[in-house]
């Protein structure tokens, strides 16, 4: 059974930092591509970073330059390093992963803010990240 498990989340001032962490089991580690979203009450779950099997790696642009997406392949474990937080930051972050999403396929479809969460199968349960002004 595939499990997502992330943490790292909290409360911090704008300009601050955090590192969420997303270790993943019972998965073949590095198939396709994994993933952070981020969702706010009443919109839609939103891509913000993708590290795939070939290295690559995608941001939006309102994250671009502020976060950093890795992962420490022995641990299985996928880290989001969020520098210079804003407060329209401030959302539930989710890492998700499915083998089927590819960066062929995320360039396809027009870039991460393209990507709908429904194209990832596997899901974490989410960590809440606070951003204030």
């Amino acid at each position: 059974q595939v499990q997502l498990v992330e943490s790292g989340g909290g409360s911090v001032q704008a300009g601050g930092s955090l590192t969420l962490s997303c270790v993943v089991s019972g998965y073949i580690y590095n198939s396709g591509c994994m993933a952070w979203f981020r969702q706010v009450p009443g919109k839609e779950r939103r891509g913000v970073a993708a590290l795939c099997n070939d290295g690559t790696t995608t941001y939006v642009d309102s994250v671009e330059g502020r976060f950093t997406i890795s992962q420490d392949n022995a641990k299985h474990t996928l880290f989001l390093q969020m520098n210079n937080l804003k407060p329209e930051d401030t959302a539930v972050y989710y890492c998700a992963t499915d083998f089927h999403v590819n960066m062929p396929v995320i360039q396809a479809l027009g870039g991460l803010d393209r990507v709908r969460a429904a194209d990832f199968n596997y899901w974490g349960q989410g960590t809440q990240v606070t951003v204030s002004s």
